[in-house]
């Protein structure tokens, strides 16, 4: 099935509109539209066409939004590069495409053709973006996400979230990330602004949630704690923070809830263009503290052994298995209300003395402890147990109880095994617990990095 250019139909219906607004700077979708229109320009001279894959190695911000949407208009294949990889993993994603855009392109001159650009349609079977994986406990993968799929990923988000007119969704995840390129995409499906930040920073983030109108924004559990503790407090415009990226703790949604900050839970991945499930705003002063049920074009079970497994048109086609669901990898449950709880990863899964633990529900209760920032539990190899239930511990006041023995005999210790002995079956109450001053080591989009552990 072939559509009209999405960039081509917000100008023709709102030309005057903030596309996007940035701190270098902000542009209208007819700027926007003539910018990319000369931007593919460009690319076409250096021998871009339809499916060449370009690798768009800049930062977060207009001139990435060009190429972009310079690529969109041409049925090129965008690569979004992570400038903050190590060298050679950004290396071996720039050579798996023909062009590489590492400095802005020169898109100064062009007016918007008027009611836009008719001759721009996209085929919703075709690759639009190649995104890489965060490589939590691998090396990152390349993901084809068609036209298709983008756009019934911003049709099942809407359903989820509403939509409004005015909407102005902050993005201050990187844009080489699924959750941060599909703010992009879908504020131009829309015709609606997007808020860009090149990266997250507390103290600008704040200044755009008290100050700029901001009415959606996508955190991560880090990302929210970091808000609040600088003193986040009842934005004013803010309707939604959706947050996911990994388990967020029920005592931080607890905090937002008390600081009049309206959270809403989900779930996605690469593979399925970002949200697979969303709690519908509001849900979690209701008490839902899951992950809220599929998006409306999206189906979620959970196979035997837990796993959850997606299908619908959100799904990556190269990632789908023989059985036609897409395996995740991800542990979890469904309620009788059709919403999903998230658990784990399968490849995480600590067997201790022949029973499985979940490293995310351990982590859960150290984080509701009033003492620990952050806590990461991974299985160390152990004669007795086979594996022993480890906890790594950020105490929120520094390096004040990283001196402790990690033994029975510390207070600190004793008191976080105590709290998690309140609630955890007594084989899922960490062996040893390790404190320590720096934080854990995360994804740029704010997943735990166990493989660093």
């Amino acid at each position: 099935m072939v559509v009209e250019g999405w960039l081509g139909r917000a100008t023709a219906s709102r030309p005057r509109q903030i596309a996007l607004d940035t701190p270098g700077g902000r542009c209208t979708y007819a700027e926007l539209l003539a910018r990319a229109g000369v931007a593919a320009e460009l690319l076409r001279e250096r021998g871009t066409s339809g499916g060449v894959r370009v690798a768009i190695a800049l930062p977060a911000g207009l001139d990435f939004a060009y190429a972009l949407h310079a690529c969109l208009m041409l049925g090129a294949v965008a690569v979004p590069v992570d400038l903050r990889m190590p060298g050679a993993e950004r290396a071996r994603i720039v050579e798996s495409a023909s062009v590489l855009i590492d400095e802005p392109l020169a898109v100064s001159r062009g007016e918007a053709p008027a009611g836009g650009d008719p001759g721009v349609v996209h085929d919703l079977g075709a690759t639009a973006v190649v995104i890489h994986t965060s490589g939590t406990s691998s090396a990152p993968k390349p993901i084809e996400l068609s036209y298709g799929n983008l756009l019934w990923s911003a049709f099942g988000s809407a359903v989820a979230l509403g939509l409004d007119p005015n909407e102005r969704w902050l993005c201050a995840l990187p844009l080489s990330h699924v959750g941060g390129l599909s703010i992009l995409v879908r504020s131009a499906i829309y015709a609606t602004t997007a808020v860009i930040h090149e990266r997250f920073e507390t103290e600008r983030v704040l200044r755009a949630l008290r100050q700029e109108d901001v009415t959606l924004v996508s955190l991560v559990a880090t990302t929210l704690a970091r808000l609040l503790d600088a003193g986040l407090e009842r934005p004013p415009a803010l309707r939604c923070a959706l947050t996911g990226g990994g388990p967020v703790p029920a005592s931080l949604v607890g905090r937002a809830a008390e600081a009049g900050v309206q959270v809403s839970m989900t779930y996605g991945l690469t593979e399925s263009c970002s949200q697979v499930t969303t709690a519908p705003v509001g849900a979690l002063a209701e008490g839902d503290l899951g992950a809220g049920p599929p998006l409306f074009c999206t189906d979620v079970r959970c196979a035997e052994d837990g796993e959850i497994l997606v299908a619908g048109p959100t799904v990556a086609a190269g990632a789908i298995a023989g059985d036609g669901w897409l395996h995740t990898g991800d542990l979890g449950a469904i309620d009788e209300q059709g919403r999903l709880s998230v658990t784990g990863r399968k490849a995480d899964t600590i067997v201790s003395g022949g029973e499985n633990v979940a490293p995310s529900e351990v982590e859960a209760v150290l984080e509701s402890h009033p003492d620990v920032l952050e806590a990461a539990v991974v299985g160390r190899a152990d004669a007795e147990w086979g594996e022993a239930v480890t906890a790594i511990v950020v105490p929120r006041n520094g390096d004040a109880l990283v001196d402790s023995p990690a033994d029975s005999s510390s207070p600190v210790i004793s008191s976080l095994r105590a709290h998690c002995s309140a609630t955890l079956a007594p084989y899922k109450v960490p062996k040893r617990i390790l404190l320590r001053a720096e934080p854990l080591p995360r994804t740029r989009s704010g997943k735990l990095l166990r493989r660093e552990l």
